[in-house]
């Protein structure tokens, strides 16, 4: 079964360390990626601020963006040095702060230069390195476009390309525009994999239904989830049962949060970490049921950030509202 057939996606400011805790404790299979690190913080900043993670998090990738093959191959090296399971390299990403870097999707138009950069990578290192991607550039359409993107780029040794299904429009849309305005094209991904059979296709894009995801998984190798993962990280905890075959997830909703604090307990004692920043990526777990607003509320409340987390799970989970006596 492929590693890729269910993963995360990478999201700035939300899939670190702390995120992906969560997520491993809901899914023992999926494959989790990191937030995207570029290879300026790598060379020129805290190299454990950026790469610190969890034994528990296995499978996880490394994203990195960046477009210098030199650069990218150190960083992939300290990625692989550093145990991950994978290198991935961010085509995907329209954001005006990333192009005025000379990577992220306009790196699409400079196919050979991508291809230079896998080589670069998989030269210094044993593990997969894989390129995420879009569809296509601003409204084009060609089709042959992203055919000979992918083409180029596996030729240098690339075996896996995750195709988030929409074009990327460089001028005009913010990174959250462009998640929801350029259309959804699920169809050229799978006729990415008729044109590479021998390749590994994964489909990343506005995937919120077990339905979604096994339509697509008759079709390619696997799908990424991004924001649904995350606003509703409940769900991960029925994947391993319907997308790996394994027993059904005997997990609650409390043991999951009980390891949370446990985790958060850890943090604080190892890395002065405030639960607070923990907390945060947990806000969903009780998406849509009864007295999740409230419980939403008491992890989130900055007037309880004095408390140990133990206490602040109490109180989430007791049933009058948070007084105000509870938050002085």
């Amino acid at each position: 079964m492929s590693p890729w057939r269910l993963s995360v996606a990478p999201m700035m400011d939300w899939t670190d360390k702390h995120c992906r805790h969560l997520h491993r404790l809901l899914s023992r299979r999926a494959l989790l990626y990191t937030e995207m690190v570029t290879t300026g913080a790598l060379i020129h900043g805290d190299v454990q601020r950026h790469l610190r993670f969890g034994e528990a998090e296995h499978p996880v990738a490394l994203q990195l963006g960046g477009s210098e093959p030199a650069d990218l191959a150190h960083c992939a090296r300290l990625g692989a040095q550093w145990g991950y399971d994978e290198i991935n390299l961010n085509c995907g990403c329209p954001s005006e702060r990333v192009q005025r870097g000379a990577f992220g999707a306009c790196l699409m138009n400079e196919p050979q230069l991508v291809a230079d950069c896998v080589k670069a990578m998989v030269d210094v290192v044993d593990i997969p390195v894989t390129v995420k991607h879009r569809i296509g550039i601003d409204q084009s359409q060609d089709y042959g476009f992203v055919r000979d993107f992918v083409g180029t780029v596996a030729d240098a040794g690339c075996r896996v390309f995750i195709v988030h299904a929409r074009n990327a429009w460089l001028k005009g849309l913010s990174p959250k525009e462009n998640r929801e305005i350029p259309p959804l094209r699920y169809e050229v991904a799978a006729r990415l994999k008729k044109d590479f059979p021998r390749l590994t296709i994964s489909i990343n894009g506005g995937f919120q239904t077990d339905a979604a995801v096994q339509e697509q998984l008759a079709l390619v190798d696997g799908v990424m989830v991004g924001r649904e993962a995350y606003h509703n990280p409940w769900w991960l905890a029925r994947w391993d049962e319907l997308f790996f075959a394994a027993a059904p997830s005997q997990l609650t909703r409390e043991q999951v949060e009980e390891e949370m604090v446990a985790y958060m307990e850890q943090e604080a004692a190892t890395h002065g970490t405030h639960w607070y920043a923990i907390a945060r990526h947990m806000l969903g777990l009780r998406h849509g049921l009864p007295g999740a607003r409230r419980w939403r509320q008491a992890w989130s409340d900055h007037r309880l950030k004095h408390l140990p987390a133990r206490d602040v799970m109490t109180i989430a989970r007791s049933k009058p509202p948070i007084s105000d006596s509870l938050a002085h």
